[in-house]
């Protein structure tokens, strides 16, 4: 894998928009992959053997314009490579905001290789919201990650972004799957 912190932020700024007013979706089952309102964390730990949660870059950062409405104000970003059986699945981006981050309760910049989703789903107080889709080019920031982890991209990738909602704040959660889980979950279809 040639993936570096110094290349961290990976992100790049994207048209999520909401799947109900869409007929551009992918076919089944990348569909219910995209649009499961369960933990992702849960659904990839049940398709594998090894799970495993790669960080590849966490600090206070600008979000990216337009990615969230506090556009203007650091937020805590975690970029990190979800693995499944050694192959990274899914690259996921998460947004903190700094109220979040300064409440003793929460662990969230303390993660290290703990997936996200056992706190976002263990959490009576952590309320998740609507799931928006996007698609991705083959060309772009995401691309060239792909195609570091030795996984061209041949074909549109797609990916899935949820707020969750936490004490009058917002964590935006990006999941991009990558050309292996894709293949892997049309095969498996």
């Amino acid at each position: 894998m040639n993936v570096t912190s110094i290349s961290f932020p990976y992100g790049e700024a994207i048209q999520w928009f909401s799947p109900q007013n869409s007929h551009n979706l992918p076919n089944m089952p990348l569909r219910d992959w995209l649009l499961d309102e369960n933990s992702l964390t849960t659904k990839l730990r049940n398709h594998c053997q090894k799970f495993d949660v790669t960080v590849l870059g966490e600090h206070l950062h600008a979000p990216l314009e337009g990615e969230c409405e506090q556009s203007s104000t650091s937020m805590w970003i975690r970029e990190v490579l979800l693995s499944l059986d050694g192959t990274p699945w899914v690259f996921a981006r998460t947004l903190i905001p700094q109220a979040i981050l300064d409440n003793p309760l929460y662990t969230f910049a303390t993660l290290g290789t703990r997936p996200l989703g056992e706190l976002l789903f263990n959490s009576n107080e952590i309320r998740p919201g609507n799931i928006e889709v996007a698609q991705f080019e083959t060309c772009g920031k995401l691309a060239s990650l792909a195609l570091s982890l030795e996984q061209p991209v041949t074909d549109t990738l797609w990916g899935r972004r949820r707020y969750f909602e936490l004490a009058d704040e917002q964590i935006i959660v990006s999941e991009i799957f990558l050309p292996a889980a894709m293949q892997d979950i049309i095969k498996h279809a």
